[in-house]
């Protein structure tokens, strides 16, 4: 399970970053695609934290 959700959340974190580059490509849509790619990030680190749970566990 724990690979399974490092490559999901790997994989919309990339594609956040890339909405966030390509974001002044969009003609009047600038604001809502860079925002949907900050979203995205934050669901990426929001997956390893709630899913995967702490590293330290005994």
């Amino acid at each position: 399970m724990t690979g399974i959700a490092f490559i999901i959340s790997m994989a919309i974190f990339v594609f956040g970053m890339w909405l966030m580059g390509n974001a002044t490509h969009i003609a009047g849509f600038e604001a809502i695609v860079f925002f949907a790619g900050i979203l995205c990030v934050a669901i990426a680190v929001a997956i390893p934290m709630n899913v995967l749970g702490r590293s330290d566990k005994a």
